[in-house]
């Protein structure tokens, strides 16, 4: 896959800041511009939908949706779903117009987003302003600049220092000998896996999803939790990641969201793979 030339620079952009190569979204500069700050945007987004990096959004206006009100108005001991009541004062300030969150002054402001967050989720608001803070490079991210990243376009201007930042993070990755890349290595500062990583490649990874498909009978529909205890150890969580991203990558499976939690353990729940937007990915479909 060769991105276009702001979305390649918004990654290496990213590389300045490691270990986990995260920057509020107004430090990422792409270059001269008409519209610097929609052609930044505009490819922070896009690489979030191809899943090389995530961000954190603060809602800055908001309305109660219609589910949001039939809440407000139904009896709580009735109701299939529970709201705190911060979560309550939140919808009610909103319910006959867009407002910002500081309108509802009683609810602590720390916890102010990550309840709109939630309420978004459940549908019960609609969010009319936005604005991107912190972005990071993902898993999948990293996968593709020591893996995949191979630009042909002869206008893309990188400058210097973009190419010293991804020398020094292809060196981290490399180590002082030159090794070959191998994507079950570990972000840099995490503990090291077990040196039976270097042994297991993708589609070893693969095969085992077939084989666990078929002996639980889960209709190609399989839980990333039964797949980590199969492969952890060996692997590591962030290892077995990286391999779940490189074949997803390659269409060779599909990850899905967990909608219903009821039917799971936490601990079965806390095996997935988080995401900013959504809830995490939690199954596992192959697609040949």
């Amino acid at each position: 896959m060769e991105l276009k030339s702001p979305e390649l620079k918004f990654l290496l952009r990213l590389l300045k800041y490691p270990p986990d190569y995260r920057s509020p979204l107004s430090q990422i500069k792409l270059g001269e511009s008409k519209n610097p700050t929609s052609e930044r945007n505009g490819a922070c987004t896009s690489l979030c939908s191809k899943g090389f990096v995530e961000y954190i959004e603060e809602i800055q206006r908001y309305q109660t949706t219609a589910a949001g009100k039939t809440l407000l108005k139904s009896d709580a001991s009735t109701l299939p779903v529970s709201a705190s009541p911060n979560e309550l004062a939140l919808l009610k300030v909103a319910k006959t117009k867009a407002v910002t969150p500081g309108t509802a002054n009683k609810v602590p402001a720390g916890d102010r987003q990550q309840l709109l967050n939630q309420l978004k989720e459940r549908g019960l608001i609609t969010v009319s302003k936005s604005q991107i803070k912190d972005v990071w490079l993902t898993s999948q991210g990293i996968h593709y600049l020591l893996n995949d990243c191979a630009p042909t376009s002869s206008s893309a201007k990188l400058s210097f220092s973009m190419l010293g930042d991804y020398l020094t993070f292809l060196r981290q990755f490399l180590g002082q000998k030159g090794a070959a890349i191998d994507t079950s290595q570990e972000l840099p500062n995490t503990k090291s896996a077990s040196n039976k990583d270097s042994s297991l490649k993708p589609e070893m990874v693969l095969d085992t999803i077939r084989q666990l498909d078929q002996q639980l009978g889960t209709d190609n529909f399989l839980p990333i939790f039964h797949l980590r205890e199969k492969l952890q150890p060996p692997l590591s969580r962030e290892a077995l990641d990286r391999f779940l991203y490189d074949l997803q990558s390659r269409d060779l499976i599909e990850l899905s969201t967990l909608q219903d939690v009821s039917n799971y353990s936490e601990s079965e729940v806390a095996a997935g793979i988080p995401q900013n937007i959504g809830g995490a990915l939690f199954y596992i479909s192959v697609t040949e």
